[in-house]
């Protein structure tokens, strides 16, 4: 009996020396993978978004596009008036010629102007219009008769003659209140001079309205009126 041996086992001794704990340099280089991986996918991500966006800012100058075409369409009623899709432009031609030195259309020509206006403004009130046109720009021009601050002046009165028309209510196909609101929210003036001439001096003493739009991923602003100031007296 005491000569019997007694045999212990080691292996539960064996197992607890084993290291728990992965070793540091596997650690990092696991670290390092994922690191890899998360890069990569960045990188493929990068190239999709950048398409992504040149498509929506395609898609954008597409429907200013599309409501110039609009526009012109319906300029087809209105002999004399053509629309620029290309460059974003109403201009009325012979029917809003000035004078030499005048900043004053004849009645005719007022008429032809403020016969067009309601379309310009009904195609902003759309939701597309809503959406996408900014402001209504009117650029008076002169040709190359006088000097250049003469003629810098003169085509502002003339920016100024055509809003004078606008708000005109003593004739007899005249703007209502509702539409003279709209146009001074959306209409503005600027002088131009005669850094655009044409053909003949008669076509340089012209009236254009440049249609101008917000651009992609710009916020649009009401641009409603809804108590008309006092419009005074046109001094032009």
């Amino acid at each position: 009996m005491f000569g019997q041996r007694i045999v212990l086992k080691r292996g539960a001794k064996d197992q607890a020396e084993k290291p728990f704990w992965i070793s540091y340099a596997d650690m990092m280089t696991a670290l390092m993978v994922l690191f890899l991986v998360v890069m990569a996918v960045a990188l493929l991500s990068i190239p999709k978004q950048v398409l992504q966006e040149k498509d929506l800012r395609a898609k954008h100058e597409q429907a200013i596009t599309n409501f110039m075409e609009k526009l012109k369409v319906r300029a087809e009623k209105f002999p004399g008036v053509t629309v620029d899709v290309k460059h974003r432009l109403v201009n009325y031609g012979p029917r809003a010629y000035f004078a030499l030195n005048s900043a004053k259309l004849n009645a005719s020509q007022e008429a032809a102007v403020r016969a067009f206006t309601p379309v310009i403004l009904n195609a902003a009130d759309t939701s597309l219009g809503r959406q996408l046109l900014k402001r209504v720009l009117v650029e008076g021009y002169t040709d190359r008769t006088g000097t250049y601050l003469h003629n810098l002046n003169l085509s502002l009165q003339r920016s100024e003659g055509v809003l004078c028309a606008l708000m005109r209510s003593d004739v007899p196909i005249a703007l209502t209140s509702a539409q003279q609101r709209e146009v001074l929210g959306l209409f503005v003036v600027g002088g131009y001079s005669f850094n655009d001439i044409q053909s003949s001096p008669e076509a340089s003493r012209r009236v254009e309205m440049q249609l101008q739009f917000f651009g992609y991923g710009e916020k649009p602003e009401r641009r409603d009126v809804a108590v008309a100031p006092d419009i005074g007296r046109c001094e032009v």
